[in-house]
């Protein structure tokens, strides 16, 4: 068998695994719904029981396309990383944007006791908190920037963005160490991730974010196959390098910002779902790396939180600590798997 036909075959399979979970995300939960509920109230008809479509249209169904945003947008910021840095270890979290949104949400959150009551109220609201992650990760992202032009080397680029982390996460240890016992427990909800609860006007907002990451992400395709074979040798392709670096590093920002404002910061999907692609479809070519990673990303993405919901039980478990301890060991057994085969 070709590579181009086990590749076709792989994709079907992944899609068709997509569409699965994206409707299992949808019927498991603390009530089970049956699937030919959920076709009718997608399809616009009346489903048997109002609470049924009540509870699809306004709870399930938006949790289910917020997984699959986030699945999409984090791993494809994951690539971007992996390949603009050289780095199998680079994760969307590297250039610090994730670090930035927590320092904005701790001061609001942790901070709000020492704000006037009708300021409080408004920045502990929902769009309060979104807003303050938005505009942490937007003030690294440009500092980044910044530091970008006036670097030519990527790995310095790359210590930068840790070094702010670090930096930031001082700082939200700092106000840590100074708040209630209250405020900690709202931070740590928090910093635990969150897929619900979202409204379709945020949906929406998320929607064209990752959108406009995910179209900046396709632009950089050739870039990033170029990148591949080294700095010099991209440039000697005429690639126009500190162009196609802002894009991708531009790319990323909007993706794991928007994401972590949004859904809070997720690990293990950025750092792992590329490695899972890499390892099934054989390939370093990010014509086909690009597009497996968005389906596998949004389809485990769905997988993590089917299993977060504990189906026939009333507790969710927090989204962040299920990628975690879900994805590690299986990236563990695929890197080990692969050594295995190279031996």
């Amino acid at each position: 068998m070709n590579n181009q036909k086990r590749n076709t075959i792989l994709f079907i399979l992944i899609g068709l695994g997509l569409i699965i979970m994206f409707f299992l995300n949808i019927s498991l939960g603390s009530i089970t719904i049956p699937f030919k509920e959920i076709y009718t109230s997608l399809t616009g008809s009346q489903a048997s029981k109002s609470t049924w479509e009540y509870i699809i249209i306004n709870y399930r169904l938006p949790k289910a396309i917020t997984a699959v945003l986030v699945g999409m947008g984090l791993s494809i910021s994951g690539l971007l990383m992996q390949t603009l840095f050289r780095n199998p270890l680079a994760g969307p979290d590297v250039l610090g944007l994730s670090s930035g949104a927590s320092l904005g949400v701790a001061f609001v959150i942790l901070s709000a006791s020492l704000l006037p009551p009708f300021l409080s109220t408004l920045l502990l609201s929902s769009y309060g908190v979104v807003l303050a992650s938005t505009l942490g990760s937007t003030a690294v992202l440009l500092l980044v920037l910044l530091v970008s032009q006036r670097l030519r080397d990527t790995m310095a680029i790359l210590i930068v963005g840790l070094m702010f982390g670090s930096f930031t996460s001082a700082i939200v240890g700092v106000l840590t160490y100074f708040s209630s016992a209250e405020q900690l427990q709202k931070f740590t909800f928090w910093s635990l991730g969150n897929l619900g609860n979202l409204s379709w006007t945020s949906i929406l907002i998320l929607s064209i974010c990752v959108g406009i990451g995910l179209l900046l992400s396709i632009f950089s395709i050739k870039s990033l196959n170029a990148l591949l074979l080294g700095e010099n040798y991209a440039r000697s392709l005429g690639l126009n390098f500190k162009k196609a670096r802002l894009i991708i590093i531009f790319a990323t920002s909007i993706l794991a910002g928007s994401i972590t404002a949004y859904a809070g910061p997720i690990a293990f999907i950025g750092l792992a779902v590329p490695h899972i692609a890499k390892l099934i479809f054989k390939t370093s070519d990010h014509s086909v790396l690009y597009w497996s990673t968005l389906f596998l990303g949004a389809a485990i993405m769905l997988i993590c939180d089917v299993i977060s919901q504990m189906p026939g039980m009333e507790v969710t478990l927090p989204i962040n600590a299920v990628t975690s301890i879900i994805g590690a060991p299986i990236v563990i057994w695929l890197l080990v798997r692969k050594r295995k085969m190279m031996g």
